[in-house]
């Protein structure tokens, strides 16, 4: 993607169908999310919305109004003691991936994160995807567990690992 102009941003309401269609190919054909319904625009605005409520950043890769992937934070966990920890994702247009604009986005959302006195990044990767590992790892993120068959989709068990990285 360095050669190809496009910019990253904050997310916007009318980019919600351009992420569904993005996070939809990953629903209904790999195992890298867990959710197995497709998802309307309307349900990614409504994630929008409950991201930006709790203050955390959501960015959109963006070529001549083309959403080309896009990176968010959410909390980890519901309790009041784990503020200082968000989950992070990253989810890309199958054109666009191993171009560098994963790298591009949490360039982006690291940053955020830590200017809103957040501790750590963690990254949660359904297993095997070498992709998702070897940016994390790339970012700096150091695998820290991996759960065994927590998952289940296409008629199989899926094991999980998880990615954490100190701001």
């Amino acid at each position: 993607m360095k050669d190809q102009k496009y910019k990253i941003r904050d997310v916007l309401p009318g980019d919600a169908a351009g992420i569904a269609q993005i996070y939809n190919h990953y629903i209904e054909n790999t195992i890298v999310t867990f959710e197995e319904e497709a998802v309307s625009g309307e349900d990614i605005c409504q994630r929008i919305k409950n991201v930006r409520s709790s203050r955390l950043p959501w960015f959109v890769a963006e070529r001549d109004g083309e959403i080309l992937g896009y990176s968010y934070a959410s909390r980890w966990k519901e309790r009041c003691a784990y503020r200082y920890s968000m989950e992070v994702t990253v989810y890309l247009g199958s054109a666009h991936a191993g171009k560098g604009l994963g790298a591009a986005l949490y360039g982006e959302l690291l940053p955020a994160l830590k200017s809103r006195e957040i501790h750590v990044a963690v990254g949660v990767i359904a297993l095997p995807n070498a992709a998702s590992v070897n940016l994390h790892e790339k970012m700096g993120f150091l695998k820290v567990a991996h759960f065994k068959e927590v998952g289940y989709k296409f008629d199989r068990w899926i094991d999980v690992g998880c990615w954490q990285i100190l701001l």
